[in-house]
């Protein structure tokens, strides 16, 4: 199938046969996974200290007839602290039912999150999110608001090229997505905790420029709120599918296209 070529100002300048990733199936299942796999490599570990609850001198005596015997007495056979002043003696510690006792099941810190995904099913979900990219239905799922364009969206390499910020946004005004930028603009306070921890804001995710060489362009386009700049080398699922929902607005250079079939298939 052949697309148009558009030019800086979004006029059609020639014709460009798409390559065959553009035709595969999407699989959303297969998304998700690779997703997860990503995310769960970014995650920190966390946990309690292993010691904790445990440095205490409380201990069980389970002899008979001996001093500080915990046999045939009116105390649950735990461990206790022993001598010091009377009205602390016998105080129960360590055990996760007494104060100051260790945690029942407490988060290890030695846990590994990361969840594995075979190479073969990277590269089916990798296909799968460039497909998306060419399908107006995954794009106004996503919630885009792109009405009346063609998909994928393909610039000369001049795009490549921008070094100033007003000029990017002067390119994507020109494509028509003049609402989308006003729908990304949008910054919401988020709902829970999450505001006390570092992030307050919620945004929009927009488009995403998927260049074959960086000459300037990801200066320029990262003061965009909202907008990605990316190497076709350095593409990940979760780049063109946030929240694993796959339809991301994508916008390629001419030489990224033709580089597309190769990175798919592991050969670039």
């Amino acid at each position: 199938m052949k697309v148009n070529i558009l030019d800086i100002k979004g006029k059609p300048s020639g014709q460009i046969e798409l390559p065959e990733v553009f035709s595969h199936p999407v699989r959303s299942d297969i998304v998700k996974r690779s997703f997860l796999a990503i995310e769960s490599s970014l995650r920190q570990a966390y946990g309690s200290d292993p010691m904790a609850g445990k440095r205490t001198s409380a201990h069980y005596h389970g002899r008979r007839r001996v001093k500080f015997s915990m046999i045939m007495t009116n105390h649950a056979r735990i461990p206790r602290l022993h001598g010091g002043a009377p009205h602390l003696s016998y105080r129960a510690r360590r055990v996760p039912q007494s104060v100051k006792g260790r945690r029942a099941h407490p988060p290890k810190a030695m846990k590994n999150w990361v969840q594995k995904i075979n190479n073969k099913e990277n590269m089916l979900a990798l296909k799968s999110v460039f497909a998306a990219t060419a399908s107006q239905e995954y794009i106004q799922k996503r919630g885009h608001l792109a009405n009346g364009l063609t998909f994928p969206l393909i610039i000369k390499d001049d795009l490549q090229s921008l070094k100033k910020t007003k000029d990017v946004l002067e390119l994507l005004i020109n494509l028509g997505l003049d609402k989308e930028l006003e729908r990304i603009k949008e910054k919401k306070v988020r709902a829970g905790k999450g505001k006390r921890r570092g992030r307050k804001y919620k945004r929009k995710v927009g488009p995403i420029l998927i260049i074959g060489e960086d000459k300037g362009l990801a200066k320029a386009g990262k003061n965009i709120s909202g907008v990605d700049v990316r190497v076709i080398n350095d593409l990940t699922v979760k780049d063109l599918a946030p929240g694993a929902e796959p339809g991301r607005l994508a916008i390629y250079s001419q030489s990224a296209i033709k580089k597309i079939e190769g990175f798919v298939n592991g050969s670039v």
